[in-house]
């Protein structure tokens, strides 16, 4: 029986409160009005100007040196034209001509100088308010991300973690429809971490409720003022409208929950009864979950994720949300089994398990890289507006964390797993899971900022806040769960083939 540890215990609440005052530092620096942004903007381009005036002033001086010359020069035709007198009285009636026609040209000049001046000034006007209205308009737009910022964070913390419950409890569920033989002895582990589904499915809804009461503006097709001008948002309003979106998620969240429920009464009651029925009821259960899974999980990542970039879209996204954090299940499983085992539990685990999670960890790993290759190529090399303009966005102003992705969730898991003695070492699975988790938190949040934030993004106290109070928060629960249960499974038909797993 596992006992939640003090230190570990009290480690998950100093992370809750050190991710509540930076959730809440972020929130109370967001600029409230568009002065503050133009403060912010200024200091980001103080020094950009006075190059102009210093290329005007050699300019000027150009001038007035070439009118110097133009005067020296006249100067030395008319003493020479003083040589004769008739040249002279040549010279002298082109003088006066030449006087007579600049009198005029003055005059001219003279008359028109007021409308010309008129009119420059009124087109001067003009563009100082076109670009005057630009300013504020972009002023506004920054505004807006900015604002969005801290509210960004706690989503992108807020889903990475439930997600990641979900994808626990999903690979318990296919252990019990596959009627694998080798993950028994972890059952006890995937139950008491997936217990985070129903605290993170209520933190997530609250979100979704938040953003539907505009307290934010992370879904775009949520603002009637942008649909209302928008004719590609008005023609999916028919699947995208708040009620519908809310009546999806209540749906999903309550079905993953309550077939967790279901599973985790039967588990428990084939441990004090004995009564295969309930190992078979399991086994159903799992069949019936996956089905419901398939479906909604990719609706979810449609709603949740991909409409918030309202205008792209993708035919296997669903697929490359549920690699990225079904992979991520797969390495907590595998990180929370060496933890409990160092504590001299889980005596029946051995490295054959710990070996069979870290393939896990590795097939998954070249199975999300195959998925982000495919919508990447396919879509780069096509070079449809439409669709290229998701990842230029992303390479542009994100390039650290989307090319940093890359390596964390691809390169360095597939160096530090590919051996097959690596994946029987802890020291190497901790370093490997340790990437993936970082790698996948930066994919979801490569996958929400843009298109809430834009160019706006920097990590800051409100995304370290966020990972901070939802990885606390994630520990609490999950552990709390693990110890309210054997760790070991009884009465099950698949146990004793799982304790003498050895190959």
């Amino acid at each position: 029986m596992y006992t939640f540890s003090g230190k570990l215990k009290s480690f998950s609440v100093i992370l809750m409160v050190l991710g509540i005052i930076g959730i809440a530092y972020g929130f109370l620096t967001a600029p409230k009005t568009v002065e503050e942004v133009e403060a912010i903007l200024s200091e980001q381009h103080h020094g950009g100007h006075g190059a102009h005036d210093a290329h005007a002033a050699p300019a000027h001086g150009e001038a007035k040196a070439h009118e110097a010359n133009t005067a020296s020069h006249d100067a030395h035709a008319a003493n020479h034209d003083a040589h004769t007198a008739t040249a002279t009285a040549v010279t002298n009636d082109s003088t006066a001509h030449a006087a007579d026609s600049t009198d005029a040209h003055t005059a001219h000049v003279t008359e028109a100088a007021p409308a010309h001046a008129e009119a420059t000034t009124h087109a001067a006007k003009a563009d100082t308010h076109d670009a005057h209205a630009e300013h504020t308009k972009h002023l506004e737009h920054v505004l807006h991300q900015l604002q969005n910022k801290p509210w960004a964070a706690v989503y992108v913390g807020c889903i990475f973690f439930m997600l990641i419950s979900l994808g626990i409890f999903t690979f318990n569920q296919i252990q019990y429809a596959a009627s694998a033989g080798w993950s028994p002895v972890l059952f006890r582990v995937m139950e008491g971490l997936s217990a985070y589904l129903l605290p993170g499915s209520i933190l997530f809804f609250l979100m979704l409720v938040a953003s539907s009461a505009h307290l934010n503006h992370l879904f775009i097709w949520m603002d009637a003022d942008v649909v209302a001008n928008d004719t590609i948002i008005q023609g999916k309003t028919g699947f995208l409208n708040i009620p519908f979106f809310l009546i999806r998620a209540v749906i999903f969240l309550a079905g993953w929950n309550i077939f967790r429920m279901l599973s985790r009464r039967n588990s428990l009651a084939l441990d004090e009864t004995g009564d295969l029925n309930y190992y078979k009821k399991n086994f159903k259960l799992a069949a019936g979950y996956l089905v419901f899974f398939i479906i909604t999980e990719s609706i979810m990542s449609w709603d949740w994720i991909m409409s918030i970039d309202t205008h792209w879209y993708s035919t296997l996204f669903g697929w490359y949300v549920f690699a990225s954090f079904f992979v991520t299940a797969v390495t907590i499983i595998a990180l929370s089994t060496l933890y409990l085992k160092n504590k001299g539990l889980l005596e029946f685990v051995n490295t054959s398990h710990i070996h069979d999670l870290a393939k896990f960890m590795f097939g998954l790993s070249i199975f999300w890289t195959y998925l982000w290759f495919s919508q990447f190529m396919l879509m780069w090399y096509a070079n449809i507006p439409e669709e290229v303009t998701y990842f230029i966005l992303r390479i542009e102003e994100y390039n650290l964390p989307f090319f940093g992705m890359l390596a964390l969730n691809f390169l360095l898991p597939i160096l530090l797993l590919i051996n097959t003695d690596f994946k029987r070492l802890s020291w190497i699975i901790v370093m490997a899971g340790t990437c993936i988790i970082a790698g996948h938190y930066l994919d979801f949040f490569n996958m929400i900022m843009p298109g809430t934030v834009g160019a706006s993004w920097f990590i800051g106290a409100a995304e370290i806040g966020s990972v901070l109070f939802f990885g606390g928060l994630f520990i609490f629960v999950g552990f709390s769960a693990i110890a309210k249960a054997p760790l070991l499974v009884k009465n099950n038909p698949m146990v004793e083939e799982s304790k003498h797993f050895h190959y």
